[in-house]
């Protein structure tokens, strides 16, 4: 299990530890699952880092002291602000500019990962299964009818996935850079798709703890408008190879 840090009284930044994505070729999208998920096609992308885990209430404490930008609605609320918890409620916009000032401060790009770079690093390698750890349900996992109960968990309390990232397709959903076309699939280049030019709703990726089915499908597609900020939603770090 990672170890989640927290910072120190005058600690600037946290620099988030990265799992090594490694390039190669997998199956994107369902011929099973909603329509917005076909046609499942061959997808090549390149090499990448991914956070191993969602960007957390004490790395945003950081960029919050820093910036002295406003708090998220649910910044104060006891069940969503430990800081261990993923940091919710932060709209499109503020995870981009969260991503900008880490670059910043470390002179490395960091950027919200694109549809297919999500959905390739929740597969872990291992093609056609469901889920990050194969076709069992949901309700298979351990504890799983005791688990978000009413916020997310902190994050990495259960095991990673294959390429080393934890919480995939659960806890909150996640930010993409891709703009959201329900039929995008069918005209999606096959190698690097960021997605169409332009849009009014940003994708996303990943489960809930707010639905009642909590974990997604890998393949399961979600937008909104980029200006919203849902108490479910919230984002993890994408970086390209030095």
């Amino acid at each position: 299990m990672a170890a989640v840090q927290t910072p120190s009284l005058n600690q600037k930044y946290i620099v988030p530890r990265l799992a090594p994505i490694p390039a190669g070729w997998f199956w994107m999208g369902s011929e099973t699952g909603q329509d917005n998920e076909r046609p499942l096609h061959r997808v090549w992308v390149d090499a990448f880092f991914l956070a191993q885990c969602q960007v957390t209430n004490a790395e945003y404490a950081c960029f919050l002291n820093a910036t002295g930008n406003p708090a998220p609605p649910r910044w104060l609320d006891p069940n969503f602000n430990h800081p261990e918890q993923p940091v919710v409620a932060v709209s499109w916009f503020e995870a981009v500019q969260y991503c900008e000032w880490l670059s910043t401060l470390i002179q490395q790009r960091y950027r919200l990962p694109t549809e297919a770079e999500w959905e390739r690093a929740a597969r872990g390698g291992v093609e056609g299964k469901l889920f990050p750890w194969g076709n069992d349900p949901p309700q298979s996992l351990p504890n799983y009818a005791k688990r978000w109960q009413g916020a997310p968990e902190r994050v990495a309390c259960h095991a990673p996935n294959r390429f080393g990232s934890y919480d995939m397709c659960e806890n909150v959903h996640e930010w993409c850079s891709d703009w959201y076309q329900p039929d995008y699939y069918a005209v999606s280049p096959e190698r690097n798709p960021r997605g169409p030019e332009t849009g009014k709703r940003r994708s996303s990726r990943g489960g809930s703890w707010r639905h009642h089915v909590k974990v997604t499908r890998c393949s399961a597609r979600s937008s909104i408008p980029p200006e919203f900020q849902y108490a479910d939603y919230g984002f993890r770090l994408a970086c390209d190879l030095p």
